[in-house]
């Protein structure tokens, strides 16, 4: 998987992303092994420190565990990868409800916008 980076963004942040996205959606397991860190910077096409420096970060969050010799394992710990779903729930909205408070949108234009925008979305995906 090559990753396209934003240059606003440092890289770390985007890999963090990356991998927490694909534990969220179940594209990666808890429990399962992450693949090397080298492995890892040839499949986003990133330098190793990079690499290393985003899975440190999720090690700090204790998404990833790190097991001495064996690598990296994602947390088994389900409640804290809904949490992480939450936070990135929380992040989203957070980030459309700025935007469109910039383009002077009220909080019900938005509410209501957003429940059109799920039913037209549900009819396309029917």
């Amino acid at each position: 998987m090559i990753l396209k980076f934003d240059d606003k963004i440092p890289i770390y942040l985007q890999i963090q992303n990356y991998l927490n996205r694909q534990i969220i959606s179940g594209k990666i397991l808890p429990g399962a092994q992450l693949p090397s860190v080298r492995q890892l910077a040839v499949e986003v096409t990133a330098n190793v420190n990079t690499v290393q420096r985003a899975l440190s970060q999720m090690i700090d969050e204790k998404i990833i565990v790190p097991q001495r010799g064996r690598g990296n394992f994602v947390t088994v710990d389900v409640e804290l990868i809904e949490q992480l779903k939450m936070k990135l729930i929380d992040e989203q909205f957070a980030l459309v409800y700025r935007q469109l408070h910039d383009l002077n949108f009220s909080d019900a234009e938005i509410i209501d916008k957003f429940v059109e925008y799920v039913k037209n979305r549900g009819a396309l995906d029917e």
